[in-house]
């Protein structure tokens, strides 16, 4: 069953969080996402939906953007951070070159492999260096290594909300100068705008104020100058300028 034009059928956080108007939110699918959308990236869309953690899934225009990014900064080299089935990963492996290449870490093997056939499919698992694991030591031992500082070109992080701060610390010396580090989640729902004493669901407050420290850490580091980007759940991205 196709969800393209089932607004109904659509994640809530998707649609609603940011983006209030479900209608415009449809009209930016309809007219600018699904016409171009890779099929490929659709199936697995369309997958991950039906999964009990679908909510998860990178929304298509995010993933739409991702795409564009990646192809604007000439992108060879990359690393997402928190992968499930795929569907960011895929559509980053896309518009990689031939011999791009994307180290993926995540901790669950399980969903991965759900998208895993699909990707396969695609023409694109050649690119992808998928680790299974908790992200931090691998990033540790990259950074003991030595030989990975300034290499990447692009990080992708969609992980562990409490570890944000910890990844930043340790990113920003494998991404490159002019390289670029994405956060996904940054406005967590609008909550981060939200007075502290405010109703909100047990899943927003509990990260809320994780995500109001990372505002705040990266909009004084001097290192990075970023710009916060109202798609999906809210998008940072930080380039490195030294």
């Amino acid at each position: 069953m196709s969800l393209d034009h089932d607004d109904s059928l659509l994640p809530v956080s998707h649609k609603g969080a940011l983006l209030q108007t479900d209608n415009l939110y449809q009209y930016i699918l309809e007219t600018s996402v699904y016409p171009t959308e890779p099929e490929c990236l659709k199936e697995l869309r369309e997958l991950t939906y039906k999964l009990p953690w679908g909510v998860m899934l990178t929304p298509p225009e995010e993933a739409q953007f991702l795409s564009m990014l990646v192809k604007l900064m000439n992108v060879k080299n990359a690393m997402e951070i928190g992968v499930f089935t795929g569907h960011s990963l895929l559509a980053t492996a896309l518009a990689l070159p031939h011999d791009g290449k994307i180290l993926a870490l995540d901790t669950n093997r399980e969903y991965y492999e759900l998208g895993l056939p699909i990707i396969q499919k695609a023409g694109v698992a050649h690119k992808i260096d998928f680790r299974e694991g908790p992200a931090l030591p691998v990033i540790d031992q990259m950074l003991q290594d030595g030989k990975y500082h300034g290499t990447l070109d692009f990080i992708f992080v969609d992980a562990d909300k409490h570890n944000y701060i910890n990844y930043h610390k340790r990113l920003i010396e494998l991404v490159k100068v002019g390289g670029v580090i994405g956060y996904d989640n940054t406005l967590w729902g609008g909550s981060v705008a939200a007075p502290p004493d405010a109703p909100m669901k047990k899943h927003l407050r509990e990260y809320r104020d994780v995500f109001l420290e990372l505002n705040k850490v990266l909009a004084v580091d001097p290192r990075i100058e970023i710009c916060q980007l109202p798609i999906g759940d809210g998008i940072t991205l930080c380039r490195r300028i030294t």
